[in-house]
Parts: structure tokens; sequence; C-alpha cells
């Protein structure tokens, strides 16, 4: 999937990788896509309540090889 935006937050524990996503995708326009990655096994559950909580689209992830692959479309 192509995005507009990537954000590396491996290595990163809770709750950075969401304050990363959150300061990545105040730079986005409404529709463009982000791509977060993360190694913190809660970011699955994290990132999908964040996504619902502010009404962005969690289109899809991809977790391999330890990594989890997050793309986010801007509401």
């Amino acid at each position: 999937m192509n995005a507009d935006k990537v954000i590396d937050a491996k290595g990163l524990a809770c709750p950075m990788p969401i304050v990363k996503t959150k300061k990545a995708i105040e730079e986005l326009q409404s529709g463009q896509i982000l791509e977060v990655q993360t190694t913190d096994k809660g970011s699955k559950n994290d990132l999908t309540a964040w996504a619902n909580a502010t009404g962005h689209q969690l289109l899809d992830t991809k977790a391999e090889g330890g990594t989890y692959t997050f793309w986010i479309k801007k509401k």
C-alpha cells in the first residue's frame, strides 16, 4: 500500500508509538495515508483503539518478523 508518510516507531514502548502517530497524522491532509511501523506488541490494540477514538480509518495491518505495520487514513 502506498503511504503519503511513513514513521518508524520500532523499539518504542507505549505510549510513544501513539504519540508519534498523532504528531505525524496532524501533518497530513484529509484522505492521506500514514504508515506506522512498530515492534510493540500492544500497538495493535492501541492503534486500533486510537484510530476508532479519533475518527481516522485503520485500513490494514501486517505483522512480519516482529514488526507491526499499520496504514491509517486521515479523516
